[in-house]
């Protein structure tokens, strides 16, 4: 999307109870967990940053005081006293979002500062015919993920359920907000959404060459603080 002038603004999904992450979570919101001393927010922020991303909003609920703390009024932050979900959370904050398509990525997944830039070549796959881009690991890639992949990448580039080569979704999201009209004014999952884009044949991928780490129970924190280690 050349004419693409500035970069999205970025969405980050920081309202969940992260209860597999628990007794870590017990005190502290995901988000605000420090993997090798950088609370997992500042990462995926950071990755965002390198690429030029200058606009951040985040949905909070549980313990969101300490969230809103710890920007300190830096960041916009959308407040939900129920969850609503990766997909309400999103539609909720929409009037804080300025760009169009605009970045949703989760705050419990990130690749090594400088390891690689795929916010770009994601801008980069965004057409008219494109109703989202989402990022793809490569299951070899990836630590903390249980399961074997959920959907494939097409030599095309295309997000399908079962063509391609098996891939992990990276958590990272490149939409557009027409995506939302109709949907519920409640909770629901953005995985309503891809499931029917997919459907529809509208999801380009673009695949991460870095590794990536999901941070999701005690166990996958500790692997990652392992290997981030100099």
């Amino acid at each position: 999307m050349s004419e693409m002038v500035r970069f999205p603004d970025v969405m980050l999904l920081a309202a969940g109870l992260g209860p597999r992450l628990r007794p870590v979570t017990e005190t502290i919101p995901k988000p605000l967990v420090p993997v090798a001393g950088v609370p997992l927010i500042e990462r995926i922020m950071a990755n965002a940053r390198a690429e030029g991303a200058k606009r951040f909003t985040a949905n909070a609920h549980y313990r969101a005081d300490q969230v809103l703390a710890h920007f300190g009024g830096l960041l916009k932050v959308s407040r939900e006293e129920e969850l609503l979900g990766t997909g309400g959370g999103v539609k909720r904050a929409l009037p804080m979002l300025h760009s169009d398509p605009f970045f949703v990525m989760n705050t419990d997944a990130f690749w090594p500062a400088g390891s690689d830039a795929p916010l770009g070549r994601m801008i980069g796959r965004f057409t008219e015919q494109t109703e989202m881009v989402l990022l793809c690991v490569h299951p070899r890639d990836a630590s903390g993920f249980e399961r074997s992949h959920d959907f494939c990448l097409s030599p095309q580039g295309l997000v399908t359920r079962d063509y391609g080569a098996p891939v992990i979704y990276g958590g990272a999201a490149l939409v557009g907000k027409k995506l939302f009209d109709g949907t519920p004014d409640g909770a629901f999952s953005l995985n309503d959404l891809f499931e029917e884009c997919i459907e529809r044949e509208s999801v380009a991928g673009v695949a991460l060459d870095a590794p990536w780490f999901h941070v999701g129970d005690p166990e996958a924190l500790a692997e990652a603080e392992r290997r981030l280690q100099p």
